[in-house]
């Protein structure tokens, strides 16, 4: 979740888009082929990419979504705290000190790594790069046992995995407005975004059904994991790395194949050099464009919160309510099944409202949301509300409370990476998509360290997760201040 993350997270897909067939066609046919590319303020007038381009780019989301969905949100992260872990509080005190350092090497690395992309022109190569870390630090998630005596090179791995997955995103996020004209950018990032949710769902499903084990030893549909997997050792849910892993290098392919890369514009050699110049020409023009740094400032605040919520949600039921991984895994379904319906019908706002408003609606949504969702435990509800002993009323305000935050997280996220391509500067694009990457993870190890820190301090996970509802309020107050104007007229 991060994030960023994305949790960032069916049951529900076909009441999201009918199929994954039809979603992608239906963002395909929104951008016929023989339109025109015209960016802002360029005479840039090549063919639009066809119908395999588009696909295959809505594909990654597809391939990446897992990661935010199995690994940080709804298996892997739970897993960790109940099982690899001594004991819960001290689990999710790891979790999020994992979360948050791996936030910070982003955070310090995107900008540069975007502007050497600009500085070069190609963007597949350093997809290829971090796609490898991606997959290498996956699979060897495989290798954390229950009670295991020293976890912390597995999270050394989940680290070097969650680098890969949002350097890997940057750049395919920069390929975005090189895909369909300014108008219908809106309406395919949505529908993007929904794919990889749909995605996110049937990765979970396949784990919930298949592979991971309840306390009882046995699966959603009552088998013991498949392929002879030991259920004892925890051997069903373990696989959550290897095929997360797996997923991704099969559903990736075909951006490698059908995507156009940017042509290029720089030898390697000096790259650095050049990006860190281009760089600061960026930030040095935020200057000029203040709608821009502002839309930057609310995102860092808004996007960590939401990371937070995904990276913290599992867990926290997990800890306060007592769930196992197999219920939080159905949570997880519900909650990326109407994502997808959230980013898909955000996608149509976008087009038809302008990303703005559907940012700002959206996270009011997440706010209250999120203060109801952590207002439960087994003993009360909203806080204060006594509840008896073996009610359901928890678990079913935090079904809520879980559904709303997907649906608004999905359409929030689609909103503001079209956001960006309304204000970004094309001549550097990737750049912005870093610095993007920066504001999503300047901070991103605050909310996981906060949530870390006042877990600490209070010894309760209930008020451990309070400063991520703080941090979505923030993110409102700044978003005041950015233009819905685009392109040269949110310079002025």
């Amino acid at each position: 979740m991060d994030p960023d993350a994305r949790p960032t997270p069916q049951a529900g897909a076909d009441a999201a888009r009918g199929s994954s067939g039809a979603l992608a066609d239906a963002a395909a046919a929104a951008v016929p082929g023989e339109k025109r590319l015209k960016n802002r303020g360029s005479e840039d007038l090549r063919p639009a990419p066809g119908r395999a381009a588009r696909w295959a780019w809505m594909m990654f989301d597809w391939a990446a979504q897992p990661y935010h969905t199995l690994v940080i949100t709804f298996v892997f992260g739970p897993y960790f705290v109940s099982a690899v872990a001594t004991d819960p509080v001290r689990g999710q005190q790891m979790w999020g000190l994992a979360v948050g350092l791996g936030g910070m090497a982003i955070a310090i690395l995107a900008p540069l790594m975007g502007a050497m992309a600009d500085a070069t022109g190609p963007r597949k190569p350093w997809v290829a790069l971090y796609s490898l870390m991606y997959v290498l630090g996956a699979w060897l998630l495989w290798f954390a046992a229950p009670g295991m005596a020293e976890p912390g090179w597995v999270l050394a791995a989940f680290v070097i995995g969650l680098i890969g997955v949002e350097f890997a995103t940057v750049f395919t996020n920069a390929m975005l407005p090189d895909l369909a004209p300014p108008q219908e950018v809106g309406r395919l990032s949505g529908y993007g975004w929904a794919l990889g949710y749909v995605g996110g769902v049937v990765s979970l499903a396949i784990m919930l059904t298949l592979l991971a084990e309840n306390d009882a030893g046995v699966t959603l549909l009552g088998t013991a994991p498949a392929f002879g997997l030991d259920a004892e050792a925890r051997e069903g849910t373990r696989m959550v790395g290897p095929v997360t892993a797996l997923w991704y290098a099969i559903f990736a392919a075909p951006l490698f194949l059908f995507v156009p890369d940017a042509a290029r514009k720089g030898p390697w050699r000096g790259a650095a050099g050049r990006g860190l110049r281009e760089l600061r020409a960026s930030v040095v023009g935020l200057r000029d464009r203040p709608s821009l740094a502002w839309f930057l400032g609310a995102s860092m605040i808004y996007r960590d919160a939401l990371n937070g919520f995904y990276a913290f949600g599992g867990v926290y039921a997990a800890g306060a309510l007592g769930w196992s991984v197999v219920q939080i895994g159905i949570f997880g379904i519900l909650a990326a099944a109407v994502g997808a319906v959230g980013a898909w019908l955000g996608g149509r706002a976008d087009a038809a409202f302008g990303p703005r408003p559907v940012v700002r609606a959206t996270l009011w949504v997440l706010l209250g949301a999120t203060l109801v969702g952590v207002s439960v435990s087994r003993e009360a509800v909203l806080f204060v509300v006594p509840v008896g002993a073996g009610s359901g009323l928890p678990d079913l305000i935090f079904y809520i409370s879980g559904a709303l935050v997907g649906a608004a997280g999905g359409a929030m996220q689609a909103a503001s990476r079209t956001l960006l391509v309304r204000q970004a500067d094309p001549a550097r694009m990737t750049a912005a998509f870093g610095l993007y990457a920066l504001a999503g993870k300047a901070t991103s190890f605050a909310a996981p360290l906060l949530v870390a820190a006042v877990t600490a301090l209070s010894a309760s996970q209930q008020a451990g997760v309070v400063p991520v509802a703080l941090m979505f309020a923030a993110g409102i107050w700044a978003l005041g201040r950015v233009s819905d104007a685009t392109g040269r007229e949110a310079q002025a």
